[in-house]
């Protein structure tokens, strides 16, 4: 390959090039690049090898199961983030000089988290910026940073876990929550202030959704295995079933509704680890653009400890 021309690079690398570049970066496969741009993978293919070809360097390792980026492929993914980056905040900020703050604000979180906070957050500012088109992805917590990191949401909320991976996001606290359990009336441990994790091994606990990891986690540390009762992905479900008498269930306090304190007997879950620590996401290294900004700070100008709705 020849030797990297700044001038073949301005000239003949296009913004649609650098997308395909780093879609297959972050998807690991130049096929689901393609899918994801909605180009052909023929097309696809011939870009990225266009490019690798004015850089001068591989920028892809090609291999049965898809590709990584080289050293060389990896410095220019963080190069084009920048670009692409740099692009949003020239089209926010002067969409701002227009008709005031508007534009698209996707916001990346989870129903746990929308559900007590942010639903209330988002109608206050839709009323004081109605420009802004806000756009709500409801995905699950693992997928929250990875969005934000790829750019496909402006703002991610989330809650703190030891396996997520921060890379390529600015993490900015937000609030704290805490993980309760939630049992029949009548239960042996329903006088109690609270309860440890070892004394609800024995019990049919049931797991809401990601909670069954942290589940697992705890119970390895105590030496044991953890199987659920039940496995359900909505909270009232999961009191519903316990009010029946069919398990207990530990989940974020802010998601026992107030109507479910007169049918089950709620207790803190005694554990170093049951304080939900939720945090802010914003793209690493860029700075947020002027609705997002202004979301944040709204977000920010909230006691930590405020009550949540519902709670």
């Amino acid at each position: 390959m020849s030797a990297f021309n700044r001038l073949h690079l301005i000239r003949q690398v296009d913004l649609l090039t650098l997308r395909l570049f780093l879609s297959a970066v972050e998807e690991k496969q130049i096929g689901l690049a393609a899918i994801r741009e909605n180009v052909s993978a023929s097309t696809a293919t011939k870009r990225i090898h266009d490019l690798e070809a004015i850089a001068g360097i591989e920028l892809l390792d090609r291999g049965p199961r898809g590709v990584v980026p080289t050293p060389a492929g990896a410095v220019l993914a963080r190069h084009v983030r920048k670009i692409f980056g740099s692009l949003e905040d020239i089209r926010s900020e002067i969409a701002a000089f227009t008709e005031g703050m508007q534009g698209d604000l996707t916001i990346a979180s989870a129903r746990s988290i929308f559900a007590p906070f942010l639903a209330r957050e988002l109608g206050e500012f839709y009323r004081q910026y109605p420009q802004v088109r806000l756009i709500v992805h409801e995905i699950e917590n693992k997928e929250i940073v990875r969005e934000v990191a790829r750019g496909e949401a402006d703002l991610g909320v989330f809650a703190a876990a030891h396996e997520l991976d921060l890379t390529g996001v600015d993490v900015t606290p937000y609030r704290r929550d805490r993980i309760v359990v939630a049992l029949p009336r009548g239960h042996r441990f329903a006088d109690r202030l609270s309860v440890t994790f070892a004394e609800l091994l024995p019990e049919p606990l049931i797991a809401v959704g990601p909670m069954a990891g942290a589940f697992r986690a705890a119970a390895r540390r105590l030496g044991e295995e953890f199987e659920p009762a039940f496995s359900v992905r909505s909270g009232e479900v999961a009191l519903s079933l316990v009010q029946a008498g069919l398990g207990v269930a530990a989940q974020p306090e802010c998601m026992v509704p107030r109507e479910f304190l007169d049918r089950v007997a709620v207790v803190e879950l005694a554990e170093p680890w049951a304080e939900r620590k939720i945090h802010l996401a914003t793209a690493a290294g860029r700075r947020p653009g002027p609705a997002c900004r202004a979301l944040i700070e709204q977000l920010l100008d909230r006691p930590v400890d405020e009550p949540p709705v519902g709670g």
